[in-house]
């Protein structure tokens, strides 16, 4: 058996149908970690540190595409609030993408990881 051996389709697949977790601590004072729920035809249910919203990913071959739809407007402190916008600026700047078994790696203007929530 080979330790970290990735099944051959997870090269290649976009995780649709899938709930992705970001790969980051939680913020001081929070539990919220944002994630992504992406359906079948690329729409997104967002939710970030403080607010969520909707959006739609594009996927053609690795390239990728995110546009942010509407956001809630919750009470946010202001650190959690930039993260917010830092966030839905880094989506949007992502360009392609890569998998590495339950790992996604939407890659722009900051490199984002995220973890599929497999079970």
């Amino acid at each position: 058996m080979l330790l970290g051996a990735v099944p051959a389709y997870a090269q290649d697949e976009f995780p649709f149908g899938f709930l992705m977790t970001l790969d980051a601590a939680r913020m001081p004072g929070s539990k919220r970690i944002p994630s992504l729920e992406i359906g079948d035809n690329g729409e997104v249910s967002l939710e970030l540190w403080c607010n969520g919203g909707r959006g739609q990913f594009s996927v053609a071959g690795n390239t990728i595409i995110f546009v942010p739809g509407a956001m809630e407007n919750r009470s946010c402190p202001p650190d959690r609030a930039q993260a917010d916008s830092d966030l839905l600026a880094a989506l949007g700047s992502a360009t392609t993408w890569r998998r590495e078994g339950d790992f996604v790696t939407l890659l722009g203007g900051k490199p984002l990881r995220f973890q599929i929530n497999s079970n």
